[in-house]
């Protein structure tokens, strides 16, 4: 696929105004702190649910230890940036990879796991971070780690959400995510086709551990302050929620469903005792009325031609 051509330049575009007008808000104080809060955890969110996506919904292997990635890359940043001093960027390749090693690590074990068995594996190696976080004084175990440098800003938001959503998006259309999204429809037929399933699937657990890690260190250096607790069982769930409200094997929706339910819980905030119970609906209803969430499994393709007039229309992955 050639990479300069009218719908990539287009987007090209498109991403560098936003970018830029973005940056102007935020310099003029159009965006305040509360906005620029909410759009930190919005890109955050994004980045995680495209990764899990890619683990979940197109390798078909069913995780629930994804916040744990994004703890060892949390922890990783705010080590490197706090107490050694380094650039952030150094800090975000550090999250990145040691965040990968654990994705291999969990992913070489648990290969023969399927289903709810790999979903018990992956919780319980969330709940050893968890735990290993607690008891390790030197990144302050139960009482958090605090006094870490704010280099989260926008470019660093906008590059690093826009780069997860390319690579695994490009990733997926090459010859190697369409073997994953073989492993997701059926394993066995896959391998007596010749694709190495141990491969794919461990190499979906890493580059998805990858940008975990990445949001993490990005949500560490905005928020000063991390513990164990706040990468617990609960967040992956609301990783996983995220996809599935979105569309299980849809980049697109990963990225309208981190959006959506960013904006209904922070719209709900002036409402705490009714929050949760609100949010749980929003979800019932969507899961009742629509299973395959927002988009399903498919993504979107802007003014197609066909037959010399110009369509909007939809485009399995």
């Amino acid at each position: 696929m050639k990479l300069i051509n009218k719908k990539n330049i287009v987007s090209f575009v498109i991403l560098i105004i936003v970018y830029i007008l973005v940056q102007l808000m935020v310099n003029s104080g159009v965006i305040d702190s509360y906005i620029f809060l909410n759009i930190v955890l919005i890109g955050i969110n994004i980045i995680l649910a495209v990764s899990l996506n890619l683990i979940t919904g197109f390798t078909g292997q069913f995780s629930l230890g994804h916040a744990a990635f994004m703890s060892i890359g949390a922890y990783t940043s705010a080590i490197v940036t706090a107490k050694f001093g380094y650039p952030f960027i150094i800090a975000l390749l550090c999250a990145g990879c040691f965040a990968a090693v654990a994705g291999i690590f969990i992913g070489i074990p648990t290969l023969r796991l399927k289903g709810d068995y790999l979903a018990i594996a992956t919780l319980g190696f969330g709940e050893i971070i968890s735990i290993v976080g607690l008891n390790i004084d030197y990144i302050g175990g139960a009482t958090g780690f605090n006094d870490i440098p704010q280099y989260t800003n926008w470019t660093w938001l906008f590059l690093m959400t826009t780069a997860t959503v390319i690579i695994i998006k490009n990733f997926t259309k090459s010859y190697h995510g369409r073997a994953c999204i073989s492993i997701r429809e059926d394993e066995i037929a896959s391998e007596a086709i010749g694709v190495n399933t141990t491969y794919y699937k461990v190499l979906a657990f890493a580059l998805g551990a990858f940008f975990a890690g990445i949001a993490g260190a990005l949500y560490a250096n905005y928020f000063y302050f991390i513990k164990p607790d706040s990468f617990g069982f609960m967040k992956s769930i609301d990783i996983l929620v995220i996809v599935v409200f979105g569309g299980i094997g849809s980049i697109g929706g990963s990225i309208a469903g981190a959006v959506l339910l960013s904006l209904i819980s922070v719209f709900l905030q002036q409402i705490p005792e009714l929050r949760m119970v609100i949010y749980a609906i929003i979800l019932f209803v969507i899961m009742v009325y629509r299973p395959q969430g927002l988009f399903g499994n498919q993504g979107f393709k802007f003014l197609k031609k066909k037959g010399g007039k110009a369509y909007v229309n939809s485009e399995s992955k």
